[in-house]
């Protein structure tokens, strides 16, 4: 399980200011204190005080993988307090601002309170992560539905399980040769996500994956065409 301990080595896997390594390390101990949650038997009505964040080893390898691939167009299921979307716009906007380009991440969140808090620790981290989010608040199977990037190199599955595949399939035929999709706790929660397996697992669909041993299991596909 990770803790505390695991705050300091995240950090030093990320390119930061001082200011956003700071909000980074008082979100992640805020969010380690909680006791863990996961969202693959009901709505998330329980979970409305609590971050529900990426593990932070595993915001280490997301931010990691986004820079390796130079991905510049992000999408986030399941926003929560904002922590998780702090690495991907970190991500984002470095790779923009090197190819000298656009990006942004598409964040959701369908509880207000929570969204309102996003947006406080975004702006705790200053213009380096603020301005290369767009959140959108409500249903993420209406508020997905239009105004998506003609490619996303990146789909961020950290949400309900039972949204999980209804979010690929409206991010689906926008997803460039290369993009990543990634899961939380595909192992642990595997019976959740079953619809989500079997549709990344049919040939027809264009998947390739792996299960990273990260705690709960992380999942990494590859869409490499049809």
């Amino acid at each position: 399980m990770p803790g505390l301990s695991d705050i300091e080595p995240t950090l030093a896997s990320v390119k930061a200011s001082p200011q956003v390594l700071q909000v980074l390390r008082d979100l992640h101990t805020k969010a380690l204190s909680e006791a863990p949650f996961l969202g693959s038997t009901g709505p998330t009505g329980g979970a409305l005080e609590l971050f529900v964040a990426l593990d932070p080893d595993k915001c280490a390898l997301v931010y990691l993988l986004l820079r390796s691939t130079g991905a510049r167009f992000v999408v986030e299921a399941g926003t929560s307090f904002g922590l998780s979307t702090i690495y991907l716009a970190l991500a984002v906007g470095q790779n923009a601002t090197l190819q000298g380009s656009q990006g942004k991440v598409i964040a959701t969140e369908n509880e207000p309170s929570k969204a309102a808090k996003a947006r406080e620790h975004w702006k705790a981290a200053g213009d380096e992560i603020e301005k290369w989010i767009e959140l959108r608040e409500g249903d993420l199977r209406e508020t997905l539905k239009t105004d998506l990037p003609h490619q996303i190199d990146f789909l961020l599955l950290d949400i309900w399980c039972p949204l999980a595949l209804p979010t690929l399939t409206l991010i689906h035929p926008h997803l460039k040769i290369g993009a990543m999709v990634v899961a939380d706790n595909t192992i642990v929660a595997a019976d959740g996500y079953k619809d989500l397996l079997a549709y990344l697992e049919d040939p027809a669909n264009g998947f390739k994956m792996t299960t990273a041993p990260y705690s709960g299991g992380l999942l990494i596909a590859v869409y490499v065409g049809k």
